[in-house]
């Protein structure tokens, strides 16, 4: 390979890297949240039901939604709607509290931070947080569950409907439930899925959704979701705290992105090979 050929391997491995490293940048964090673990609040201790509790600059969570807490007398385990397990201690967050909600749209309800504000309207922002699931005392059989999250229009709620009729709320749709948002232009982002084993539970993992914002003050909603949304599901509970608003580490490629990285640095090398390579004795 002659000068000129070395030259137009390195201009187009320059290309592919600077056209990966485009693609490693993250959706800026959901700004101006307070209270993200549900350790402020105006009513009654945990464990208690979430209107009970009021946690300051949250809304709804008129169902089987409560705040449970970290030690064992208010814990998940205890109180209205226990569960088989609690989930474990998240020691970085210090003293907080989290949500547990029943996943059966029949029960359950949709809870909202009230004003979320200072966005972009078509700027699509992160919003990580923390999520874990169990089983109801008393029942036993496999579940899943997940939360559903929505920035809408200030004022907005999640909600289950008919699939037949999205637009009216419905807690008795039984197999043919959706999630809706009350804003028809709300973005709407479903979080990692979680299989709960009967009797068991998925201890908290990190979770990350990514949603648009269409005005500059809106709603953030969530919604728990267990079994796709089944009335006939056996309890599935879904817990959430620690709802943060810093976005995963940037600049870190995929794996996919490191290999293909990896072949132009390994073209590169050939080249060197070949320039290094003695002439052979004629």
């Amino acid at each position: 390979m002659n000068g000129s050929d070395i030259r137009r391997y390195l201009l187009a491995s320059t290309t592919l890297t600077v056209t990966l490293t485009a693609n490693f940048a993250q959706a800026t964090p959901l700004p101006g949240l307070s209270n993200l673990d549900f350790s402020n609040y105006t009513g009654s201790a945990p464990k208690s039901y979430f209107t009970s509790v009021n946690p300051t600059g949250w809304t709804g969570g008129n169902g089987l939604v409560f705040i449970a807490g970290t030690s064992a007398g208010n814990n998940a385990t205890n109180g209205p709607n226990s569960t088989w397990q609690a989930p474990s201690v998240i020691a970085s967050l210090g003293n907080y509290n989290y949500v547990q909600a029943d996943g059966n749209p029949y029960y359950e309800s949709g809870f909202s931070y009230a004003s979320v504000m200072g966005l972009t309207p078509g700027d699509t922002y992160s919003l990580t947080f923390y999520q874990a699931a169990s089983q109801q005392t008393g029942y036993s059989g496999a579940t899943t569950n997940q939360w559903i999250v929505a920035l809408g229009a200030v004022g907005s709620f999640l909600y289950s409907a008919e699939a037949s009729s999205p637009g009216t709320p419905n807690s008795s749709c039984g197999t043919t439930c959706v999630y809706v948002d009350s804003d028809p232009n709300a973005s709407i982002a479903a979080s990692a899925l979680m299989n709960v084993p009967s009797e068991g539970l998925v201890d908290w993992q990190q979770t990350s959704v990514e949603l648009t914002a269409h005005a500059t003050t809106e709603t953030l909603s969530f919604l728990a979701w267990g079994d796709n949304g089944n009335t006939t599901n056996l309890p599935p509970m879904a817990f959430l705290t620690g709802v943060n608003s810093f976005a995963p580490p940037t600049g870190v490629p995929e794996p996919a992105t490191w290999a293909m990285v990896g072949l132009g640095f390994a073209g590169l090398g050939m080249i060197g090979r070949r320039r290094r390579r003695p002439a052979t004795a004629g």
